[in-house]
């Protein structure tokens, strides 16, 4: 597509945004099938493909991904599984444009889930966009603003929001079975590769680098900073933190019924690996509510976790604790005998998102939800890096006190033309 300014996309978005939703809202009348974009196919987005060609009332209209190379597989599994072979896209801003789809699935990298998912808000069409839910605190905070401003139904992808076992420890716990609760310990352990030390080489044939990049900065093309890698660069992913710590650590605030923390520390570095990574391969952060503290750690190069899990979350109560995998869980009491247990059980997040495209209602992780589990990995990575004791506020989502100006420098980033964000969303 021909170059497209911020300003421009906002005006034509805003006045397709109205006629859109209004054709999107009467096709859903008249066949109740919701036609989905998705967006990044190199891992996560071939997953989400094979998970919504399982729902009902969901059709797969088209395909996206800067690395074209990426597209056919996904293509032949749907059109296999469907009998319908999905358009082929490499800039998503034209599937935005007019009716063709009803909601895009955002699985692109960290620094283009708030622009993605705000530009199409603004084009008028639902969002399933995967975790974290942005790259930044002010981001996630634009993103709630924006699906309540256009009406949109946002769904993170911490699928185990949508979970019935999960759902029935939340209860357990709820319900006051082990007391009140003043500690929840989320954790991940792994034995990551190590990447190595990249040299800048050709962009690949069939790969548009610089949509890749996006807001981030211009940069020449190496593998460290492409497919996965990016997950360990500051300027385009959370670390560990973010990439899977968002799972246990929404769970942990689920199960306390935390809004945004009230203070941060953190401590942590890369102790493992001689490689080109910038986020901290050891990392354990504190995080205050008025009631309870959660804490999270992760190492991603010994495999040694806790509770016999190497990912989970176990809550601390007045009379026990549960710790649950994020599929099964079990709860004791202070004298170490089971209270109750239950095996992974039922729940389809994927579907709870289509099913509220059509009903319009709120779906089990909505935006808003993940912002608030997502601020978790911000602060926590904030508090790394800056190596400060920080105070946050909940109503301004800013730092205050000591070290808040420095911290509040990270709370958003600086944004590449034409791939902006400005708090007029």
């Amino acid at each position: 597509m021909t170059e497209t300014t911020r300003r421009q996309f906002i005006s034509r978005s805003a006045l397709l945004a109205s006629s859109a939703a209004l054709t999107a809202r009467a096709s859903l009348a008249a066949n109740n099938t919701v036609r989905i974009a998705i967006l990044g196919l190199h891992g996560r987005g071939a997953q989400l493909a094979n998970e919504f060609i399982q729902c009902k009332n969901t059709r797969i209209a088209a395909l996206c991904d800067v690395d074209e190379r990426t597209i056919p597989p996904v293509q032949e599994k749907v059109e296999k599984a469907t009998g319908a072979r999905p358009k082929a896209e490499t800039d998503f801003r034209r599937l935005l444009e007019g009716d063709q789809i009803d909601a895009l699935v955002v699985a692109a990298p960290d620094h283009w889930h708030a622009i993605a998912a705000i530009w199409a808000c603004q084009a008028g069409k639902d969002v399933y966009v995967e975790k974290p839910a942005s790259h930044d605190l002010t981001e996630g905070r634009l993103m709630v603003k924006a699906a309540r401003k256009y009406g949109r139904v946002v769904q993170i992808g911490t699928q185990r929001r949508s979970a019935t076992a999960i759902q029935n420890a939340m209860k357990f716990l709820h319900d006051g079975e082990i007391g009140p609760l003043h500690m929840a310990r989320a954790w991940i352990v792994s034995q990551r590769p190590n990447i190595g030390h990249a040299e800048p080489e050709p962009v690949p044939d069939g790969v548009n680098y610089d949509l890749w990049l996006g807001p981030g900065p211009k940069r020449p093309f190496d593998e460290n900073h492409f497919h996965y890698k990016w997950h360990w660069f500051w300027d385009y992913g959370t670390g560990e933190c973010g990439n899977n710590g968002i799972h246990a650590l929404d769970m942990a605030r689920w199960g306390i019924q935390g809004g945004f923390a009230k203070r941060v520390c953190a401590g942590g570095a890369k102790h493992f690996f001689d490689d080109d990574q910038q986020t901290p391969d050891t990392q354990i952060a504190v995080l205050e509510y008025d009631d309870a503290t959660v804490t999270w750690e992760h190492r991603t190069w010994n495999p040694a976790g806790f509770e016999g899990h190497s990912f989970g979350v176990t809550f601390y109560g007045e009379q026990g604790r549960l710790t649950t995998d994020g599929s099964g869980w079990k709860a004791y009491d202070n004298g170490g005998n089971l209270l109750e247990e239950q095996e992974a059980s039922g729940g389809n997040h994927y579907q709870n998102f289509i099913d509220c495209v059509i009903s319009r209602q709120r779906p089990n992780a909505e935006i808003e939800i993940g912002h608030q589990s997502t601020s978790m990995c911000h602060l926590a990575n904030i508090a790394y890096r800056t190596r400060l004791n920080l105070a946050f506020d909940a109503e301004t989502q800013r730092f205050t006190g000591p070290g808040a100006d420095e911290a509040n420098q990270l709370i958003w980033r600086e944004y590449r033309e034409p791939f902006v964000l400005t708090e007029d969303v």
